[in-house]
This record gives structure tokens, C-alpha cells and sequence, in this order.
């Protein structure tokens, strides 16, 4: 059984080092300018350089992400960019432009390169032509099922093969997605993202056109009729037939009665702004998708002989990398010494924001599984972030608050020396007055500490409240 690599997200130093610190064997980062975080990406030269030494210091790997699809102005500039940054020894570079590829493996052929989830390799026929050209990982396509995965795996055994196998999804192949552009024209392919896909949108029932096809609001004039053919008339009328009494259509399947009625959505931010939107049997696109989560799937990656198991959330919090880098390391190290699989750490995933879970299509589910169609926002339903350590003595240890947390709550001390519960019994600021309410970030206060606690994050657990 491989024993594959964990692979975090590294958006700063900070959450590098507690990736490492909680099991991860490597971490990504982003390369400024070219690569899909560039919004949300505190690396600079200075701070990859830094991060790769104290990588390698630690006999952990790096890698840069370089992963954008360039236009022809960052194809100019790529190479002079991009040397300062090999100079620095990255363990690899995750790319997925072809021709800037070519550029690297020309220039640098000694360079790893790992093609990125954006390439969208879904075949074995694929993964064995970028075989060919020098690449030396392919980071397989989310749209992938397990015996895909195992499929590829078989019939290429010397290509190292990575997964996802938690964090956000997109409604788009493999993230490329356009909304973001559309809307705001801030393009997701270029690094800059506004999650539109997350917006809440209202429905409203439309007309259409029977010229031009295009939707309208209800009660707007509809362009001349005369137009059309008596013919084309009768086939509409027959279509909403069919349609409108839930009748077979001509595959003999029932379809609901709206499920081929053209509606427009409007966004929350923009009232008034209508745009039309559709539903066919694969769902609807412009919808907020649920995210991955495979860890009960770990022990089937380790079998297929996946090489590495890839975590999403380069703009995630600390805690996040935190939580995630400890349950995944504690999956594949149970999975590697054939302990059955705890479903503990389901529960303790659960303590982190989410947005609902799906295993996407590693595992095939009814498609309304892959989306959240009741709310935009994360939410936790096991425990919140409240705090990082930063200080100890004397019994006592310094917490940097995030969130609301009080005398008398449950919280959790998560360590990479192991986790631990406690009731916290009491509380003091600075000045050594006793609090009874931390009332949330940006606090400096004091609590009662047993056992290790240096660099430790706290959690608040949620409790079920009292009948």
C-alpha cells in the first residue's frame, strides 16, 4: 500500500509552518503574478525564500504555483519573473499552460514539473502525453471517479498521480469558471476570483421571445410573433404540452412540469439586474457548490497507489490548515498501518467552516448531493475557532482571541503533540483582572494551561443544549 504525501496550502509563512507542524510532508504556494491566488497571496520572492529554506531545513518539500493560463503580455514577462524564483530551489513547479511549459523545460530542464488540477487530465492517454513531454506529476482532475483514478493508475505506472481530496469546489470544470469575469470582470483564470458562484441569487419565472429565444421579465413586450411559422408554432404549443402536464417526452422520461421553463436570477447585490439562467438534468450552474471531503476515502487512495493527497485552501485560516493538515495525517497513517478508519475525524472536520460536504465525484451520488442550494455562507456545527496561543508561564497561556468565548465553555486545545478538552475555569487580561467574557478578536487574554501548549490554537466546542 503507498504510503502517499500530504500536501497543504501554504498562503503565508504562518500556516506553512503549522502545516508542517501538524503533518503535512509538503506544502504550495503561489508565485506573485502567475498564479490563481493572486488576490490572496502574501508570498513574495522574500517570503518563498524563506519558505524554502525552512522547508528543506526540515526535510519537508515546496512548490510554487505557476498554474495560470497566460495571455500574451504575462508570456512575455513569465521567464524573466520566473528565474529569480527557480534560483530559490522549489521542489516543483504546479503548472497547466502548455506553452509556458515548454518555456521552463526548455530553460530549466532539471526543474519537476506538476501539472495542474487546471489542465483538467481526466485519461490515461493524456497523463501519458504529458509523460512524454518531460512532466513529472499530473494532479488528476476533480471530475475523476475512484475506478477512474485507478484506472489511470494502472495504466501509468511510472507518472506520479495526485488528488484532491478536501476543500472547496467550484459548479465549473475544475474551477475554470467564467462568472467572476462576467460579472465583475475579474477574471478566476487570471488569479483574481470574487467567488460569484457563493452569491445569493432570487429566481423569477420568465417569457420568452419565440423569435430570438431570449428571456425577458415577465410582462415585458415580447417581439413580434408573426414571424414564426405556423409550423414552428405547432411544435411549441405540442412542446409545452408535453411539458406543462408532465407528459413523457420523446426518451419516454417524466419531467416535472417547470423543469424546462426559462427563469432569471437576481443577485442580492444587484436588485433589478436580471439574467437569465436554466436547469437541465445535470443542475444548474450559477450555484454555490458544496465542498470535498474524501477523508473516509484516504485508505482507497492508498490502495490505488495515489502518490500524494492534495488539500485545498490557500486563502483558508490558520485553523483550517491546522485541522485539516492533523485529521488527514492521522487517515493516511491509520490507512498505512491497516487500522480501520476512525470516523472521529469526520467529526472533528465538522468543527471547520463549511458550506455542507460531498465527496464529489470520486463517489457517484444524486447530483443535487454536489450543491448547497440553502445558503452561501460557511458554517460549523461541532466547534469555532477562538483563539491562537502565543505565549506561556507559569501555568498560564497568553491567547490572541478570533471569537466570542466564556468561563464555563468547553474548549479544545489542538497541539501537534495531541489534542486535549477542557472546561475553562477561569480567565484574566493582561493586568491580571479576572474576565468572565472574551467578547472576540482583536483580545489579548490569559488562561489556565496544563501539558504543551506553545503555539497551540483553541477551539470552542459546541454543546447540545439542555432539554
Amino acid at each position: 500500500m503507498k504510503n502517499p504525501e500530504l500536501l497543504l496550502p501554504a498562503g503565508s509563512l504562518e500556516k506553512m509552518r503549522a502545516a508542517y507542524d501538524f503533518g503535512a510532508d509538503a506544502v504550495y504556494a503561489g508565485q506573485p503574478r502567475y498564479s490563481l491566488r493572486a488576490r490572496n497571496n502574501e508570498f513574495r520572492l522574500e517570503q518563498l525564500a524563506q519558505g524554502i529554506a525552512e522547508a528543506h531545513a526540515r526535510g519537508k518539500k515546496f512548490f510554487v504555483t505557476s498554474n495560470l493560463y497566460a495571455h500574451n503580455d504575462k508570456v512575455r514577462s513569465y521567464l524573466r519573473d520566473l528565474e529569480p524564483v527557480i534560483a530559490l530551489g522549489p521542489d516543483a513547479l504546479i503548472m497547466a499552460d502548455p506553452g509556458l511549459i515548454m518555456q521552463v523545460r526548455e530553460k530549466w530542464p532539471h526543474v519537476p514539473i506538476h501539472l495542474s488540477v487546471q489542465a483538467n487530465t481526466t485519461n490515461w492517454a493524456a497523463v501519458r502525453f504529458w509523460q512524454s513531454v518531460g512532466v513529472a506529476r499530473i494532479i488528476l482532475s476533480r471530475e475523476l471517479s475512484l475506478k477512474e483514478v485507478e484506472q489511470i493508475r494502472q495504466a501509468c505506472p511510472g507518472m506520479e498521480l495526485e488528488v484532491f481530496v478536501h476543500g472547496a469546489l467550484c459548479m465549473a470544470y475544475s474551477g475554470r469558471c467564467l462568472l467572476s469575469g462576467y460579472f465583475n470582470r475579474r477574471d478566476p483564470n487570471q488569479g483574481t476570483c470574487t467567488n460569484a458562484c457563493r452569491w445569493n441569487y432570487a429566481t423569477h419565472e420568465a417569457d420568452v421571445d419565440p423569435n430570438t429565444g431570449e428571456a425577458l421579465a415577465q410582462g415585458a413586450r415580447l417581439a413580434d410573433f408573426s414571424f414564426a411559422s405556423e409550423q414552428e408554432r405547432a411544435e411549441k404549443a405540442a412542446n409545452e404540452a408535453v411539458h406543462d402536464g408532465a407528459m413523457p417526452s420523446a426518451t419516454g422520461q417524466q419531467r416535472h412540469p417547470k423543469a424546462d421553463k426559462v427563469y432569471l436570477i437576481e443577485e442580492e447585490g444587484r436588485p433589478g439586474q436580471l439574467m437569465p439562467i436554466m436547469e437541465d438534468e445535470h443542475g444548474t450552474y450559477i450555484m454555490n457548490s458544496k465542498d470535498l471531503r474524501a477523508v473516509e476515502l484516504v485508505e482507497r487512495l492508498c490502495r490505488i497507489g495515489v502518490d500524494s493527497l492534495k488539500i485545498e485552501g490557500r486563502t483558508k485560516s490558520l485553523y483550517y490548515v491546522a485541522r485539516t493538515a492533523q485529521v488527514y495525517r492521522r487517515a493516511i497513517d491509520d490507512a498505512v498501518a491497516g487500522r480501520p478508519f476512525n470516523p472521529a475525524l469526520i467529526t472533528e472536520l465538522e468543527g471547520l467552516a463549511n458550506r455542507g460536504y460531498t465527496s464529489g465525484f470520486l463517489e457517484r451520488h444524486p447530483i443535487q448531493s454536489y450543491q448547497n442550494y440553502e445558503t452561501g455562507h460557511s458554517t460549523s456545527t461541532r466547534s469555532q475557532f477562538v483563539g491562537e496561543v502565543r505565549a506561556c508561564a507559569d501555568g498560564w497561556a497568553e491567547v490572541e482571541t478570533k471569537n466570542r468565548f466564556a468561563v464555563g465553555d468547553l474548549i479544545e486545545i489542538i497541539h501537534p503533540a495531541g489534542n486535549r478538552t477542557c472546561r475553562l475555569a477561569a480567565m484574566k487580561n493582561a493586568e491580571g483582572q479576572s474576565l468572565q467574557v472574551a467578547s472576540g478578536s482583536p483580545l489579548r487574554v490569559w488562561i489556565p494551561m496544563d501539558g504543551p501548549a506553545d503555539g497551540a490554537l483553541i477551539a470552542r466546542v459546541f454543546e447540545p443544549q439542555a432539554a
